[in-house]
């Protein structure tokens, strides 16, 4: 079972005090940085904050332990707000956490049956489009916080948020705009300023610090906060913002699980995996460019399954590989998955001693928070950089993608844009299937110099479902009356397939009809055991099979001249 494999690679190559230090440092920067975003997405889902923080905690650790990447960070992500937030609306957040256990299931499996390869094969104008949409759904979904608007829950759907914010336009709070806009300033400017301290730490900070002195010299200065938002009930007092204590460990689902929840919830179970799988691996390839290792893809997604199986038990929602994260991690120095752990220590220490200032947090600073990385993750550059260069197949795929992921989801948009995607991929495959036609004792067939009576057939390129037809159905449709012989040359044909093959087969037996001898020329294309299955010579006693086109000209002169002469064909048996 690939489990463990970046703790044993680390560990083999021997970990020394340098390592420790350097892999605490890391883990403490991402710690601090995690913090804000933790809580942040959590309330971007609908749940509480410090669902997040419990994610981060939980899930981070035990991936960093038995994931396959050694930079990977794991907590909430923004990609995750889109299909976890209808989950809170319609199953609540015990239906949200029983979602995530079984994606862990989902994903180790997926691991242990060596999926993690399969994962390449999503084209980049999917993944580019549906970031790009998931980018723009999370930053209106802000819009609410960053206005101050009065209004209940937000609807499920894209097109029903905007109605219901624009109908609440008119509560909106200049307060909580000024909080927003200075939030997202200082996010913008302090890294010019200084690098040595996360920018969410101190723009968070200055923020919650500035709004306190304001009120305490302007009572009727009023904003939103995590503590007027969220109630904690810690050993049966209720106070504001997060409780200050370790999750206990529970079943998500209560006292049982039917059948009738398990069905509910398995689609947006699977939703979950397969984003929770893309977004983690795309995060290991860009963790092993930056740092020339490579990540092992089996592994990581039993990490992210046992990571996503933990997490709900402790009140965790779902979670994956995190790239802004695990890039600060490398960044930072990170030098094994024990930076990783660290940053979960940090967290836990985060919540046993700083719950009662976190409470003071404006939920308009944490909505800024959020709009910056919407920012960061729509990656506009390479949104325009398809548009631009890219041919007209991949750009109806990228908007394709992006308009079904804002409109409806990510699911739909992943698995519309992988099928259009492969569809046109056929299509271009298919143009660069070519077929010739020359025949003996004509100018165009100088080159090749074919007898008397011989017509040479040469497809090029892969022969499948989307080209057959056009490559061979041609053969139909020629007079049979200028040859006796025909050369079917598959050399330049690199791939067949069980439609190329069919089509095929049917040709030459329009060809045998018609009383003409046929000669395949190879090497023939792959797979051959398509053609040692399907027996075609005791099948077409007039087909001949010869290695390659030079074999093929000689043996298709001397049927020409036995069909000059009237002697019958024999058997392509006795020509072997």
């Amino acid at each position: 079972m690939p489990i463990f494999s970046a703790l044993r690679r680390a560990f083999a190559k021997g970990y020394h005090l340098d390592d420790l230090k350097a892999d605490v440092l890391a883990g403490s920067v991402v710690g601090i940085v995690a913090l804000p975003l933790s809580m942040a997405l959590s309330i971007a889902v609908g749940a509480p904050p410090q669902q997040g923080l419990y994610t981060a905690m939980v899930a981070g650790a035990a991936v960093a332990l038995s994931g396959g990447c050694k930079f990977q960070v794991t907590g909430p992500t923004a990609a995750f707000v889109v299909i976890l937030a209808p989950i809170v609306t319609q199953h609540g957040l015990s239906g949200l956490l029983t979602a995530g256990f079984m994606a862990g299931l989902i994903l180790v499996a997926m691991g242990i049956a060596r999926l993690g390869r399969l994962m390449q094969f999503i084209p980049h104008p999917v993944t580019t489009g549906f970031t790009a949409g998931i980018a723009l759904v999370i930053a209106t979904l802000q819009v609410k916080d960053v206005l101050g608007l009065q209004m209940g829950p937000l609807p499920e759907h894209y097109l029903d948020k905007l109605t219901a914010m624009w109908a609440a336009r008119a509560s909106a709070s200049g307060s909580e705009l000024g909080v927003a806009a200075v939030t997202l300033a200082l996010l913008l400017g302090l890294p010019r300023l200084t690098r040595r301290v996360p920018a969410p730490l101190l723009a968070i900070t200055f923020v919650s610090a500035g709004v306190l002195l304001v009120q305490h010299f302007a009572p009727g200065f009023t904003v939103a906060t995590i503590g007027s938002r969220f109630r904690s009930v810690v050993d049966g007092v209720e106070v504001a913002g997060i409780p200050g204590t370790l999750p206990s460990l529970a079943l998500p689902w209560g006292s049982g699980l039917s059948f009738a929840q398990v069905r509910a919830l398995l689609p947006a179970a699977f939703a979950i995996a397969i984003l929770g799988a893309i977004e983690s691996l795309l995060s290991a390839v860009i963790a092993d460019g930056m740092t020339g290792t490579k990540h092992d893809p089996n592994a990581e997604l039993v990490g992210q399954g046992i990571g996503n199986i933990l997490a709900p038990l402790f009140g965790g929602i779902a979670a994956t590989g995190a790239l802004a994260r695990t890039a600060t991690n490398i960044r930072s120095g990170a030098r094994s998955p024990i930076a990783s752990l660290t940053h979960a220590v940090v967290i836990l220490l985060a919540i046993l001693l700083l719950a009662p200032l976190v409470a003071h947090v404006p939920m308009a600073a944490l909505a800024a928070l959020l709009l910056l990385v919407a920012w960061n993750m729509s990656e506009l550059h390479s949104f325009m950089g398809v548009l631009r260069i890219a041919p007209k197949s991949d750009v109806t795929v990228l908007l394709t993608c992006f308009g079904l992921t804002v409109v409806f989801d990510m699911v739909i948009a992943v698995s519309v844009g992988v099928g259009l995607a492969a569809i046109l991929f056929m299509r271009r495959m298919a143009e660069f299937t070519e077929a010739r036609s020359l025949l003996g004792d004509t100018a165009e067939s100088d080159a090749i110099r074919l007898p008397r009576g011989v017509r040479l057939y040469e497809i090029s390129g892969p022969l499948f479902f989307g080209a057959a037809q056009n490559a061979v159905g041609a053969l139909n449709a020629l007079r049979t009356d200028d040859f006796v012989v025909m050369i079917l040359h598959l050399g330049k044909v690199s791939v067949i397939d069980s439609t190329g093959l069919v089509a095929l087969d049917n040709a030459i037996g329009g060809l045998v009809r018609r009383r003409r001898d046929v000669v395949l020329a190879g090497p023939l294309p792959h797979p051959r055991r398509i053609f040692d299955n399907a027996q075609l010579e005791r099948k077409h006693p007039r087909l001949h099979v010869a290695a390659n086109l030079e074999e093929a000209i000689p043996l298709a002169a001397r049927l020409a001249e036995q069909h000059q002469s009237g002697v019958p064909s024999r058997p392509a048996a006795e020509h072997h």
